[in-house]
């Protein structure tokens, strides 16, 4: 809002939250609830991380969010439409694009290092009693029935076929 030299009041909130895991905050149901008990009626939706009308922006925000609002007490509920295909858009991207090209190459290795003190497992202890030894665990029985899955697939054989699911 201060590069754009305005001073509309806003509020910065979070969506997608699934699971046990602790997300960033003010979770967007609770932002809307916050805003209906401050007496705001009316409220402009700026999806900020999304570039195009997709599930989260058409279902969540549309519907959930516009539900919730209106149960809050806000009575005029619009958001922005996604940038899709604009051409102010996809001229700035091309020109990312060009810019990119014309400097020195990037070594994959040194753009992907985390920080010495990035924490890949922020939650001590999680809500439903998973832990992160439990959290390893059920990614290795995924990848696990994945295989087992596709080596059916390319067997033919198994007991997804034997039951007539493949």
């Amino acid at each position: 809002m201060d590069a754009m030299q305005r001073e509309n009041a806003y509020t910065l909130a979070y969506q997608s939250r699934v699971g046990p895991v602790e997300w960033l905050q003010p979770y967007t149901e609770d932002a809307l609830h916050g805003l209906g008990e401050a007496g705001v009626k009316e409220l402009v939706v700026v999806p900020i991380s999304f570039v195009s009308e997709h599930i989260e922006t058409l279902e969540e925000i549309d519907i959930e969010y516009r539900h919730i609002a209106a149960e809050a007490g806000i009575e005029n509920f619009l958001r922005v439409p996604a940038l899709d295909t604009h051409p102010t858009f996809i001229s700035a991207l091309a020109d990312l694009v060009e810019t990119s090209m014309a400097e020195e190459p990037v070594d994959l290795a040194t753009f992907t290092q985390l920080p010495q003190q990035t924490k890949l497992y922020p939650q001590e202890k999680w809500e439903w009693g998973w832990n992160n030894s439990s959290e390893v665990w059920n990614g290795r029985l995924a990848m696990l029935g994945f295989l087992a899955v596709l080596l059916e697939l390319l067997s033919g054989h198994g007991p997804l076929h034997a039951l007539g699911l493949l």
